[in-house]
């Protein structure tokens, strides 16, 4: 997931508290005493039981928690130490975790009339949760507002002036969300199935979180109407990149990620013809390394994982990875997990969904 902040090993046992370290065993003692950082992702184990795990940058799980059903994105909040796993669309369940095992975790459904589409983040100062939303009977997506302070009680929503929502994050001032909306109509009545794939309304916005006001929206042009804006993440000069999946013919070469700033227009990296038919159409997460200005892209249909400069948009990498999952910044560069338990150089018997958040 796509969120990006940073915790290290003496950070996160600190937060966690000498008692939490006595409940992992030995064996996740060790790995979390090894371990410089410490990572979350969503699972399914060889049973088909789902779950979260923690786990250190070389893949050793330290710690698993189990899930009512398969989960996509996560966020954390460095304020308070809790992270938030995402229900995959359509689902209505999100499990909030105390990353230090000091509470129980707290499940919440969505509300009447409305699912989850597998992401979220949390406010600045960690007591507000935002989630991405579908108000499937009026074809409309929304931000739900839940209360941490409250036992994430739902206590607010506001539109996302688009269709189909899946990732934001939130931008640097602490109170503007940049959202992107896909595009893609979606009920579930038919499950999974996309409705509209001949007049999509993908879009990229930036809303108040204050107000619920829209302050900027960006439509896609004619010839990219079936280019979904999915995924998002921020730079360290606040520009918001955007990662892409096609839903057009296999054999177009549509631009896949880009960025922009408040104020400005969309810009498309025109990356190499050969990387872009690597991707296959389809970008599957995002990452920023803030520290060494670098763009992570993994594909799971094109089972790569692609680094990019952010100042220049230039491929720096470009490396097979089977399955690819999610990235998430790592020191050097990112963390790239696979569907089939790959994480890094590890190999674990699970099957890592689509997403890392590095804890803090």
């Amino acid at each position: 997931m796509s969120t990006k902040n940073l915790i290290n090993r003496r950070s996160f046992v600190k937060m966690a508290g000498a008692a939490w370290l006595t409940t992992l065993g030995s064996r996740g003692a060790v790995a979390l005493e090894r371990a410089d950082a410490v990572f979350a992702s969503a699972f399914m184990a060889p049973d088909g039981s789902y779950g979260v795990a923690t786990l250190t940058e070389e893949g050793e799980i330290v710690e698993r928690t189990l899930l009512p059903a398969r989960a996509h994105g996560m966020a954390s909040s460095p304020a308070t130490g809790r992270a938030v796993a995402f229900a995959r669309r359509p689902g209505t369940y999100a499990m909030i975790l105390a990353t230090g095992g000091t509470a129980e975790p707290v499940v919440i459904t969505a509300a009447e009339g409305r699912h989850f589409f597998g992401h979220g983040c949390f406010s600045a100062d960690g007591r507000l949760l935002y989630a991405t939303e579908n108000d499937f009977s009026a074809n409309r997506g929304m931000i739900g507002v839940y209360d941490g302070t409250r036992g994430f009680a739902r206590i607010d929503e506001f539109p996302t002036y688009g269709i189909g929502p899946h990732d934001m994050t939130l931008t640097a001032d602490g109170r503007t969300l940049a959202i992107a909306n896909g595009g893609i109509e979606t009920h579930p009545d038919f499950g999974r199935t996309k409705l509209n794939l001949d007049h999509m309304e993908p879009s990229l916005v930036l809303v108040d979180t204050a107000t619920g006001a829209l302050i900027e929206k960006h439509g896609l042009p004619p010839e990219l109407k079936q280019l979904s804006t999915r995924h998002v993440d921020i730079s360290p000069d606040g520009s918001i990149w955007f990662a892409c999946q096609y839903e057009g013919a296999r054999d177009d070469l549509p631009p896949l990620v880009g960025h922009f700033k408040k104020g400005e227009e969309l810009s498309f990296v025109p990356l190499p013809e050969r990387t872009t038919a690597a991707l296959a159409n389809y970008v599957g997460a995002i990452a920023i390394n803030r520290r060494e200005g670098l763009v992570g892209l993994t594909s799971p249909k094109g089972n790569v994982a692609v680094t990019l400069d952010a100042k220049t948009g230039v491929v720096l990498k470009e490396e097979r990875v089977l399955d690819a999952a999610g990235v998430a910044t790592a020191r050097p560069g990112f963390a790239v997990s696979s569907y089939d338990g790959r994480f890094k150089n590890r190999r674990s018997p699970v099957a890592w969904d689509q997403h890392i958040v590095r804890l803090g």
